[in-house]
């Protein structure tokens, strides 16, 4: 996930991004331009948690669908 597609998900400016996930703006200035996937995971709960729809390209497959693609 790209830093400004994280900020763009968790309203569209740092300090909002920084809102939503618990932190201070500083820290996501500190943030390399792709993100790790700690911090993708961290993005992705708080659109999870805030009711923001994630798009489906950072949507990890479930077990189920897991089991569907292999049948």
């Amino acid at each position: 996930m790209e830093k400004i597609k994280a900020i763009e998900l968790l309203g569209g400016t740092v300090a909002k991004a920084a809102d939503a996930i618990g932190i201070n703006s500083q820290a996501i200035s500190q943030w390399p331009d792709t993100l790790p996937p700690r911090l993708a995971d961290r993005v992705i709960a708080a659109c999870v948690r805030s009711g923001i729809a994630v798009p489906r390209e950072f949507a990890k497959p479930t077990r189920k669908a897991k089991q569907q693609e292999a049948a």
